[in-house]
């Protein structure tokens, strides 16, 4: 180990500073799943930070340092367009490498998705957001839905590509916090199993920030996730009391939805879209966010990112 640089102050910092933001409805992936360990102690919330992702490893304590960010919210609201729906307990996770002398941050997803959470269904169902209409095949469609089961629709939230423009200033104080790609799947047997809102090519961009100032706590523990408030290696940072949200996010067409894609447009005249920025808006209720780092990176040059990964796995269950 080398002397501890000034980078582990600067370090400590963002860990104390780092805030997550939760997505509403469900993000993942297409087609991914994974199963989240059980952690001891203060890693708990970490059950699926990627510490063995290379990015995550390779981090030196000094260059780069490498951190774990987890946050929930218990509900929340999502309006797309002429459409609100209330969102369900969420929990968002992803490793975090901060870049200490540009003042940078490159965000590491877990490989089977950052976001975990209910699926959100849509009030109204396929009547409500695309019924009546005088248009003969959508009228057709609509004469189709003789109970619940065909006219419930369900909302996901997929990933579209990877998360940018991660702020360390702005997760303890206000405006956006990260760049989010993403893409909302619609599910209804009518519907078929493509039909999205947004898409890889052309994604709704939240960009959610906090809507209040959050409270901040700090606790040390040991790599194994056992308390030691005054000499523990890892240091875990608590913001809470604070909603989040973005009404900024513009909303493009739907696309894919019914055979060969017919549907799509009605949905897109009852939805109201594209919508564009200030006609959408995110709020997530009592979001609760969770950093966790070494207290002194700068200690473990140049093996931060394994000592890192190292601990995560000490305190596996």
């Amino acid at each position: 180990m080398r002397p501890a640089s000034k980078t582990w102050i600067k370090a400590a910092g963002a860990v104390a500073a780092s805030a997550a933001l939760v997505m509403p409805l469900t993000a993942t992936p297409a087609g991914a799943a994974t199963a989240a360990a059980q952690l001891n102690g203060s890693w708990a919330p970490f059950d699926r930070c990627p510490v063995d992702a290379p990015a995550m490893l390779a981090t030196d304590g000094d260059v780069d340092v490498p951190l774990c960010v987890t946050s929930t919210s218990p509900s929340g609201t999502i309006k797309l367009g002429n459409v609100t729906a209330t969102t369900g307990s969420t929990n968002l996770q992803f490793g975090v490498v901060q870049h200490p002398a540009e003042g940078t941050y490159t965000v590491v997803p877990p490989a089977a998705g950052s976001i975990v959470s209910g699926k959100t269904t849509i009030p109204g169902g396929l009547l409500g957001i695309m019924c009546p209409s005088n248009v003969p095949v959508v009228s057709a469609v609509c004469g189709q839905i003789t109970n619940a089961t065909l006219n419930k629709v369900t909302a996901t939230v997929e990933s579209a590509g990877t998360p940018t423009e991660f702020s360390l200033v702005a997760g303890i104080s206000s405006g956006p916090i990260v760049k989010l790609p993403v893409k909302i799947r619609l599910e209804n047997p009518l519907l078929g199993s493509n039909c999205y809102i947004g898409s890889s090519s052309n994604p709704v961009l939240l960009r959610p920030g906090n809507l209040s100032a959050p409270g901040i706590s700090a606790a040390r523990f040991n790599a194994d996730g056992s308390e030691n408030p005054d000499e523990g290696s890892m240091i875990q940072i608590a913001l809470s009391g604070a909603a989040q949200g973005d009404s900024q996010f513009s909303v493009p067409k739907a696309s894919g939805c019914g055979l060969g894609g017919l549907l799509s447009w009605a949905i897109d005249l009852k939805v109201g879209l594209p919508a564009a920025a200030g006609s959408n808006n995110l709020v997530l209720n009592d979001a609760k966010t969770y950093t966790a780092g070494l207290t002194a990176p700068g200690l473990s040059v140049p093996d931060a990112g394994k000592e890192l990964a190292e601990g995560w796995h000490s305190a596996v269950k």
